[in-house]
């Protein structure tokens, strides 16, 4: 009740005629529920002040924020080790590529005396030059001899093959023979069997590392050979109606070249009428297992490229590409060729 009314009830009133006073009653229910304490089902939710919502408790973090000490320094060690790994990568990757060229052999020749009395390993320049012309660094590789008396070493082929980035095998001497299971049909055929030897076992290490092989000319006809194939020992001889391929000019005689079907190479150097020279009177005839051919000589159907489908790039050219750039403008330009050779040795040298 409020002042006034307690005022009130304190005068003394007549009795009203016409209203009968109330009799007494208990105590209204809501006075009676103003003593009680409410039931805790009934209680409101309590509303939480601003201030006070500031300094709730936070949830728990998630799971990797509570993770012990030797869990954050892990998680600390390998972002750093995947920092590293990437830096080392992008340094691989800019490394300067190491391409080997296989040996020349001369043999040292019966009653000589100074230089022609020892055995020489040596490349020609040209080769070097062309692959250079890419900015990469060039090693000739030299034949190896655990076995040897005076100087012995425990260096193999292998070690060439794990350490350098790309083969080429230069041209030269006459594949012998013997490497393909016949015998020479005139004595000066008869080719150079221990270099034969020497290359076969560098190409393999070469393609068991996955690393990319450029064949030119005899390393054309040595790829063939190392997969089972075998060659005109003499083109003139063996193939009466063929163009002369190779004859006073050197590598001033040219042919055209024609790719077949389905040729990677002519998809490579974006051409369909293409000029070469011709350095050789040996070629493939029976081709190897796991070959294909990607040029033929235009006249006569000589193979002049093939490869080997097996490995990302293994490739052999009869004719001599680093000759092109002097010999003349209509001479087919084989920089995608070598270009594509030391894109694929980047991408295998991990």
């Amino acid at each position: 009740m409020s002042d006034i009314q307690d005022s009130e009830a304190s005068q003394p009133r007549e009795p009203n005629p016409a209203k009968p006073a109330p009799a007494a009653s208990p105590a209204t229910p809501q006075a009676a529920d103003a003593t009680a304490q409410p039931k805790p089902a009934e209680q409101p939710a309590k509303a939480v002040p601003p201030q006070a919502a500031q300094h709730a408790p936070l949830p728990p973090p998630p799971h990797h924020a509570t993770d012990a000490p030797w869990a954050q320094t892990w998680h600390f060690l390998a972002a750093r080790l995947r920092a590293m790994s990437d830096k080392a990568g992008r340094r691989v990757m800019q490394r300067t590529l190491k391409i080997g060229v296989s040996a020349r052999i001369f043999h040292p020749e019966s009653g000589s005396k100074g230089l022609r009395s020892k055995t020489l390993q040596y490349l020609e320049e040209s080769i070097a030059q062309w692959v250079m012309s890419r900015d990469v660094l060039v090693f000739m590789i030299p034949t190896v001899n655990t076995n040897g008396l005076v100087h012995p070493s425990n260096i193999r082929l292998r070690d060439y093959a794990k350490n350098l980035d790309g083969l080429v095998l230069q041209g030269g001497a006459d594949v012998s023979p013997q490497s393909y299971a016949q015998a020479a049909t005139r004595p000066e055929w008869s080719g150079d069997r221990a270099r034969d030897m020497y290359e076969l076992e560098l190409l393999h290490e070469f393609i068991e590392a996955g690393k990319p092989v450029l064949g030119i000319c005899r390393g054309c006809q040595l790829i063939n050979v190392a997969f089972g194939g075998t060659l005109y020992q003499d083109i003139a001889t063996d193939v009466p109606s063929a163009i002369p391929h190779v004859n006073e000019m050197y590598d001033s005689n040219f042919h055209a070249l024609q790719f077949p079907p389905g040729s990677s190479l002519a998809t490579l150097v974006k051409t369909e009428n293409a000029i070469v020279n011709s350095i050789h009177h040996q070629a493939v005839r029976d081709l190897g297992r796991d070959l294909s051919v990607e040029a033929v000589s235009g006249p006569d159907q000589i193979v002049e490229a093939i490869r080997y489908r097996k490995a990302p790039f293994v490739m052999g050219l009869q004719w001599h590409p680093e000759f092109h750039r002097s010999g003349g403008a209509e001479l087919l330009d084989c920089t995608p060729i070598l270009d594509s050779f030391l894109r694929t040795a980047r991408e295998t040298r991990f």
